[in-house]
């Protein structure tokens, strides 16, 4: 089974980069199934309805998120009834939505965890996700020995330490959250991939996805500012992942695809 890993899509730039480039991806990789975390495409800060409706129709068939799960009021009320949204698993039981699902696909079923980390949120803190994962894998292996985790977390750290402590017990492990693609993707001994983390979608010249402008001005004065989208230097960043008949990962390989056209606002399919 082979996995394409869309990395964090921000703002319309990003939505924009994923309808033009994910159908050739997929077709030139030959994935089964995408995901793609979604945590920042409204604004720069949470996933809006409607842009996750245009995302799933885009072909990401499971989307995850992160800290910014309910920034948009909207996705609140349509998380119930989402199945391919993902917030985190170790949010409060009973919280709208759902932290993980098996899903189907054309090699058989496969199981999506999203779970976040515990250092660098101000706003979130939740429960132990390193006690959350053991539990959940071992549910998800009820069903099948494919297991994905996009671990939404602000430090290497921490992403890295999830990836030892997974090991063995999931497929593998996706970082998130930093919106920078490193250079580490490899499969460790316990038969695990892994990445620190997987990039961003969207703008390039920017900074996490954001008009540079807008964030250097922050930096000098010191006064907060929402910044607007960063449209230059388009580009899909992520990873490939081929998982064997046992579960374990064959290989991981990231990839960075740069867009030749220019950003074009209001190009979205209809919701």
């Amino acid at each position: 089974m082979r996995i394409l890993y869309v990395g964090e899509i921000v703002g319309k730039a990003g939505v924009f980069t994923v309808k033009k480039l994910l159908g050739v991806l997929r077709r030139e990789f030959g994935a089964d199934f995408v995901i793609g975390n979604a945590d920042s495409a409204t604004g720069g800060a949470g996933l809006g309805r409607q842009h996750a409706v245009w995302l799933r129709k885009i072909g990401i068939e499971a989307i995850t998120l992160g800290e910014c799960t309910y920034y948009k009021r909207d996705i609140v009320e349509h998380l119930p009834q989402a199945s391919y949204l993902l917030r985190p698993a170790n949010y409060p039981h009973g919280n709208p939505g759902r932290g993980w699902r098996v899903f189907t696909t054309p090699k058989g079923p496969l199981a999506v965890i999203s779970l976040l980390g515990q250092a660098g949120f101000a706003r979130v803190h939740l429960a132990n996700p390193f006690q959350a994962i053991t539990d959940i894998a071992k549910r998800a292996r009820e069903e099948t020995p494919r297991i994905i985790l996009d671990f939404h977390a602000a430090t290497t750290a921490e992403k890295e330490t999830m990836a030892f402590h997974a090991d063995g017990l999931i497929s593998a492990m996706i970082g998130s959250h930093a919106k920078t693609l490193t250079a580490d993707a490899r499969v460790l001994r316990g038969g695990t991939a892994a990445i620190t983390d997987a990039g961003r979608t969207g703008s390039m010249l920017s900074v996490g996805g954001q008009d540079p402008a807008t964030r250097v001005r922050e930096f000098l004065t010191g006064i907060p500012a929402w910044a607007k989208d960063g449209t230059a230097g388009l580009e899909l960043q992520g990873c490939v992942i081929d998982l064997g008949d046992d579960g374990k990962a064959i290989g991981i390989e990231s990839f960075r695809r740069p867009l030749d056209v220019p950003f074009e606002d209001g190009g979205e399919p209809k919701a």
